[in-house]
Formats: C-alpha cells, structure tokens, sequence
C-alpha cells in the first residue's frame, strides 16, 4: 500500500511515513521472534509497510534489512519466521548487507543511504542511519535507486528462457515501475515511489503508453506473465527499452 506520508518537506527533502512507531502492533512478535534470533552486533531495521504503518493482515509481507547478518543466516531466519508467523504476514524477507554498502561517493552507496535515512526504522543493535542528514528529493536520489536499470534490463534478458517467466515478468514490472517512478518525481519535481501513482501520472505524460502501464502495474502482484509476454516486455523499442532509455537520458545510470 501507498504510503500517504511520502513525498517533499518545503526545504526539498525526502520526507515519508517510515518510524517505529508506526508499525502496527500485530507485527510485534514477527519483529520480536527475528530480533530474538540475531547477534547484538547486527544491525536490524523495518521498512515498507509495516515501517510506515499501512501493512495489513494477513498480506503484507514484513520487510527487514539487516546490517552485518551473513546471507545464508538471513535467508534462513527468513524461512523460518515466515512459517512461524503465516497467519500474521505473506512473508518475513531478510535483506543481508555490509556497512561497506553505505560508504563512498558512488551512486549505489548514496542510494543505500538514502534507503536508509528516509525508508527503515531502526531496531536493534548500531545504528549506522542516526547520524545522516535529510537527502534532496532529487535526480541524484533516483539515480541512487534505480539507476542500475540499464544493468538489470540486461539481466532480465539474459534469464530468458532460464527463470520461470512469471517471477521474471513480476521482477520486471516492478523494478521498471519504481524507476518509472523516479522519472515522474524528476519531471514533475516531487518524489514518490509508489508504483500505482508513477502509472497514472505517466499515463497523462504519455497517454499512448496508457494499456501498456496498466498492464505492467497488473503483473507487479499477478500471477505473472506467459513466456511470451515476458519475451515481448524485453523486446526491443519497447515499453522497458523505452523506459530505460528515458531514465538513462533524464537521471542517468550507475557508473561501473
């Protein structure tokens, strides 16, 4: 769901919902049996719907991010939390990053900080975001999200006719969307990373793509596409080679 709290302060910042005292108190013990389960050194923080308050039982997901947790640690307390708690949540997904994923002057890391800043809610344990500023809802920002697009159309290609074409089309549609988003925060100099709003907004922008972003906005919680529709998404001059391309020229792409 939307968070209804995002968007820009008057000085140009990136505000939203995100804080913890806004999640829900049915997601209490979901947070109590994963934090119960992690090393004082590891870092947790909450984001996505239950951060900013609008998840919903039973169908939200519980979205954490973790700091110093190895990758096969988070996987599996993943796994476990979600059958632990199947009736409270659609799933408990586990992010595993470094601190060295927040250091540096490079898009991804800026992004990172970002992310952290203005989208998680801390938990437990250090606590890397308390000490950055407010980020500018900005060029620089969206690039930070999404500016490996490029890399990740170039992925999706590749997974063709190796990934199952409903989890690859779902993939599709929803990192495309959320750079989608980043051209309608950057055109119209506001910020939004909801995915519905980007549709409707780009819609008006380019009504002869209007179907297309209908459809793609359909696939982000569908079932997911057939073979060939997901073939046809990755087509070139199509929607996302012309998203892509967009986003290339208006935000601009991580550099290697």
């Amino acid at each position: 769901m939307a968070d209804p709290r995002e968007g820009v302060t008057p000085d140009g910042l990136i505000v939203t919902g995100a804080h913890r005292d806004r999640v829900p108190s049915a997601y209490e013990p979901v947070l109590a049996y994963v934090l119960g389960r992690v090393a004082p050194e590891v870092s947790v923080h909450v984001y996505g719907s239950v951060a900013n308050g609008t998840a919903t039982v039973p169908t939200s997901d519980v979205d954490l991010l973790t700091i110093g947790l190895p990758v096969a640690d988070a996987s599996a307390l993943g796994a476990e939390a979600s059958a632990a708690f199947a009736e409270v949540c659609r799933g408990v997904e586990i992010a595993a990053v470094s601190s060295d994923d927040y250091t540096g002057e490079g898009d991804e890391a800026y992004g990172n900080r970002v992310f952290l800043r203005h989208y998680c809610a801390h938990l437990t344990g250090p606590d890397q975001g308390a000490g950055l500023p407010g980020f500018p809802a900005d060029a620089r920002a969206a690039r930070g999200f999404n500016g490996d697009i490029e890399r990740s159309l170039r992925r999706w290609r590749a997974a063709l006719g190796r990934d199952d074409p409903s989890d690859l089309s779902r993939r599709i549609a929803r990192k495309s969307l959320l750079a989608l988003a980043g051209l309608v925060s950057v055109h119209d100099g506001t910020w939004t990373t909801d995915r519905s709003a980007a549709v409707a907004r780009w819609s008006e922008i380019e009504p002869v793509r209007a179907p297309e972003l209908a459809r793609l906005r359909t696939l982000c919680d569908s079932a997911g596409a057939s073979a060939d529709e997901t073939e046809a998404l990755l087509a070139a001059g199509g929607l996302i080679e012309t998203i892509v391309a967009r986003f290339a020229a208006e935000i601009g792409l991580w550099q290697p």
